[in-house]
């Protein structure tokens, strides 16, 4: 397109940068490979903009920049580079020069790298695309994984006998249909299956969601969730190793209620009753379990979503990398199966909106838990939950981690953290204002969080805002 003064004034009031729009200052000079590393995810991302000379944090303006003088050259230098031709604009805007790197999609089929990195966007920084990414993209042009038969060539009673139809109609609160065709029509309409004349296939998706026993589908069982409990803090000894067998979708509320009847509990004793607390609160286990099955990568057979039970945490992994960073987990959101979570949230399992996440940290406050863990492996993603522990019983690394999470749970609910803020989260009486000052003081010197307002020296009454606002 022709870019204009005017389509500038527009482009900077978008929200946020994403996936497919980087702004970059650059008054004077942008260096060539970081453009190139640029030029590199925006296309694997399926093409986007590259908008140089205006500032990178909101509120945007138009600073003006002298990078890049010689389009042409950069243009030539980019194609040898990287073998694609990426558009380039100058704008005279009156606050200044712009340019903007209009960058293709990349190929069908084919993943663009720069000095043997494959890139992409994770929020506002690059990563190296993860393995189930890399995957998806060689696999364009044939059936998504999910799409794919776990079971082919069955009958109209095999679909009956292997898939809870009945579960799908009341999950989706819908009445059961008085006959066989309106089943097979509505499954067939969500992809759970596929016609093949007068057989069927049971695709990838539909077993996973709705089997009655998923071991019926070769390849499929090992992706069953699995809950060890185990006796203390380490490994050392199991009480319990169960591995499930329903799909995701119709075993999910069995799944919560047998991890919560293994969960340790207190005994609270009322002005009459007795009543057990769990130490845990229940909506945080659902939304963390939905969480794993929805975002593991589906496609590494030699791992499963897991469920670690232990008397002082509850772990839970699901394989592969995330596609954003740990630390944007409560404001960001990308799905990685993106069919699994619309059905997912259809049924009432989670939600397809990134709050997930804050609930679980709303959560462990009000609960008076310490922080959740957000843990990247060479080949997993877990979340620790942990049971409740004093505040004096907590190390530093504890009391940061709670500090950062407060301070972006605050900031997307349009708040801001202050010390006495932090105090409530902690419980600490007014007399603990320099306790809560320290914290926060140890969560700027770790790069977690900054002032909002750099000029105000009182540290009682400032406030703060997540490093990334």
């Amino acid at each position: 397109m022709t870019w204009t003064s005017e389509a500038i004034d527009h482009l900077l009031g978008v929200p946020r940068e994403h996936e497919r729009l980087e702004f970059k200052e650059a008054k004077q000079q942008f260096d060539t490979t970081k453009l190139l590393r640029y030029c590199v995810a925006l296309a694997n991302e399926g093409g986007g903009l590259l908008v140089l000379g205006v500032s990178d944090r909101p509120p945007r303006r138009v600073v003006g920049t002298q990078a890049f003088t010689q389009t042409g050259a950069i243009k030539a230098r980019i194609v040898d580079a990287l073998r694609i031709r990426v558009d380039i604009e100058e704008i005279a805007h009156p606050d200044g020069r712009v340019l903007i790197f209009e960058v293709p999609s990349r190929p069908a089929g084919t993943a663009l790298s720069y000095e043997g990195a494959y890139l992409m966007r994770a929020g506002e920084e690059l990563k190296p695309m993860t393995e189930d990414m890399l995957r998806r993209i060689f696999d364009e042009g044939r059936p998504q994984f999910l799409l794919r038969p776990a079971m082919s060539e069955v009958s109209a009673d095999d679909i009956i006998r292997l898939l809870d139809t009945q579960g799908l109609f009341e999950l989706l609160k819908l009445p059961y249909p008085a006959d066989q065709s309106g089943v097979l029509a509505r499954c067939e309409s969500e992809k759970l299956i596929k016609s093949h004349g007068a057989v069927w296939d049971i695709t990838c998706l539909g077993a996973l969601l709705l089997a009655k026993d998923l071991r019926e589908f070769d390849g499929l069982q090992r992706k069953a969730p699995r809950v060890i409990v185990y006796r203390g803090a380490n490994k050392l000894f199991t009480v319990r190793d169960q591995m499930g067998t329903k799909g995701y979708a119709v075993g999910f509320e069995g799944l919560i209620e047998f991890i919560n009847s293994q969960l340790p509990s207190n005994e609270v004793i009322g002005q009459a009753l007795r009543t057990d607390m769990r130490m845990y609160p229940e909506l945080a286990i659902r939304e963390l379990v939905a969480n794993a099955l929805i975002h593991q990568d589906i496609e590494d057979f030699g791992s499963f979503v897991m469920v670690e039970i232990y008397t002082d945490r509850i772990e839970i992994a699901n394989p592969g990398k995330p596609l954003i960073p740990a630390d944007r987990f409560i404001d960001e959101y990308k799905s990685r199966n993106e069919r699994v979570a619309d059905l997912m949230r259809r049924f009432g399992i989670c939600e397809e909106k990134s709050s997930g996440i804050d609930k679980v940290v709303a959560l462990a406050e009000a609960w008076q838990l310490p922080a959740p863990d957000f843990r990247v492996g060479e080949r997993h993603t877990s979340i620790v939950l942990y049971a409740h522990k004093a505040f004096e019983d907590m190390d530093r690394k504890d009391r940061v981690r709670a500090c950062y999470q407060h301070c972006c749970l605050r900031y997307v609910s349009n708040q801001k953290m202050t010390n006495q803020s932090l105090r409530e989260r902690f419980k600490l009486p007014e007399t603990r204002t320099e306790t809560a000052s320290r914290i926060i003081s140890d969560a700027v010197d770790e790069g977690l969080v900054k002032l909002d307002d750099p000029d105000n020296k009182s540290k009682r009454y400032a406030k703060y805002v997540p490093y990334w606002a």
